[in-house]
């Protein structure tokens, strides 16, 4: 079913079109069109960009109890409606069905955790070293914040920055990625149910090159948010810089998932498949590297395999399946790509590895798993973000942990043990902003920090409470009585 969406930016409370349109088409059937949807032009990122410094001081001013009523209320309506837009997530992004409702679900969420944080902003007072002289120490909103959030998680990853920057008083000029447009859509919708100010929340759809482009470079902005690319984030670093933009990064990451000769192998695969193979792969939190000892190497290898065997690939929407396609043919070419170099570098590949084709056209492909690889090849260092893991055998804790640090991220990391002295050494010597113990790397919860460390993030975390040090500024008044 196609629904007209060509008036699909939203700027300053109205529905616009752009100067131009694309096609949004169904990855698990390339028949199956969405709709075409606007694409803004530089000066529309402009007029966003203006409106929303008009209505940040009216929405920062905006009495706490009708802003927590506001993100409240739009977090209902997410959970309320996640069956229904988790479906068409499903749809434009390609994960299953039961994992877009659960996304929807989840940023309504976000929006209920951030509507209690709003009346969680209490000050602090200090004593001075001067007599007589009082201190309040408060928190304010930063001002005009850009978002650029992935398709990956389209709908969680933007909510989990447009929540918190509503929350503390921020005005926001979303662009998402172009790939997802209709999740980006609807929750505009909702957000403009309920009486904000004009301009407080904007949306705008466009390419990096333009829309994204407008926003990075703009000097009217105060901050920046992105998910995504280490390549575009050290582009968007040197760009808000330069106007001394306050910038906020999460970007690539090349996770490990530690399986100890102790580990219980059940818990292993359930680990293994979730965190490698879940979301078919494109999460950032994905263990696509599997550092396994030898000790117990031959039985998680014969567990794994029986495992992906039983996985099925299909349609997105249709029951029963684990796996649905990947997002576009763009990241299909470049995942077969990555096979076709695993066995050039002399990878051995021992389950999938080929793209299928299904009764619906898509960009379907097999889940991957290599083995006989070397933590230094770049299959092992760079993000390919597709459903494909490599096993890297070690023969201790120590080795282990050596060869989890050697990468240029640090997101996520993850063993499966039984043994407290191995938990405890591995959480405390990963360079890692996350660690997990006995559960896949991809998973976290919305009320405690997220982010990593190296390349893959750069500024303050994300999620929890934690979100109030990019999203305000804080002030410090001394005051002497008359």
């Amino acid at each position: 079913m196609q629904t007209d969406y060509k008036k699909s930016l939203y700027i300053d409370g109205k529905w616009l079109e752009g100067t131009s349109t694309i096609v949004n088409i169904n990855p698990s059937d390339i028949s199956d069109k969405i709709g075409d949807f606007a694409q803004a032009s530089v000066s529309q990122v402009e007029q966003a960009i203006k409106a929303a410094n008009v209505a940040q001081p009216l929405w920062e001013a905006t009495p706490l109890e009708k802003k927590v009523n506001i993100l409240q209320a739009i977090g209902d309506e997410l959970i309320q409606r996640s069956e229904e837009l988790g479906t068409l997530l499903a749809r434009e992004e390609g994960k299953t069905k039961a994992e877009g409702k659960g996304e929807i679900y989840r940023a309504g969420q976000f929006f209920q955790y951030y509507s209690a944080e709003v009346l969680r902003q209490i000050g602090e007072n200090a004593r001075s070293v001067r007599p007589g002289v009082n201190i309040e120490i408060t928190r304010e909103a930063v001002g005009v914040v850009g978002i650029i959030s992935p398709w990956n998680f389209p709908t969680a990853t933007a909510v989990w920055k447009i929540a918190p920057a509503l929350c503390y008083g921020n005005a926001v000029i979303w662009k998402p990625a172009n790939v997802t447009p209709a999740s980006a859509v609807e929750l505009a919708k909702i957000i403009d149910k309920h009486d904000l100010p004009n301009g407080t929340f904007n949306l705008i759809l466009g390419s990096g090159r333009s829309a994204g482009e407008a926003l990075i470079n703009s000097k009217d902005i105060s901050a920046l948010s992105f998910t995504g690319s280490v390549e575009v984030g050290r582009g968007i670093a040197k760009a808000t810089a330069a106007n001394f933009v306050k910038c906020q990064l999460e970007m690539g990451s090349k996770n490990a998932l530690v399986i100890a000769d102790d580990a219980d192998i059940d818990t292993a695969i359930t680990c293994t498949i979730g965190g490698s193979f879940g979301g078919t792969g494109q999460k950032c939190t994905a263990s696509a590297r599997l550092v396994v000892f030898e000790g117990i190497y031959d039985k998680y290898l014969s567990a794994l395999t029986k495992k992906l065997k039983t996985l099925k690939v299909g349609h997105a929407l249709e029951e029963g399946n684990f796996m649905g396609p990947v997002v576009d043919e763009k990241q299909l070419q470049s995942n077969l790509k990555w096979v076709q170099r695993g066995k050039e570098l002399g990878a051995t590949l021992v389950f999938g590895g080929k793209q299928l084709k299904l009764e619906k056209e898509g960009f379907y492909m097999e889940p991957t798993l290599f083995t006989d690889t070397k933590n230094e090849w770049d299959i092992n260092q760079e993000e390919v973000f597709a459903p494909l893991a490599c096993i890297i055998k070690v023969k201790n804790l120590c080795e282990a942990i050596k060869t989890v640090n050697d990468t240029r991220f640090g997101l996520t990391a993850g063993i499966v043990t039984k043994s407290l002295e191995y938990s405890a050494k591995f959480k405390k010597n990963v360079k890692s902003g996350c660690v997990m113990v006995n559960l896949p790397t991809a998973g976290t919860d919305y009320h405690v920090p997220f982010g990593g460390r190296k390349e893959s993030s750069f500024g303050p975390r994300e999620q929890g409470s934690y979100a109030k040090e990019f999203y305000t500024v804080v002030k410090t008044a001394y005051q002497k009585p008359y």
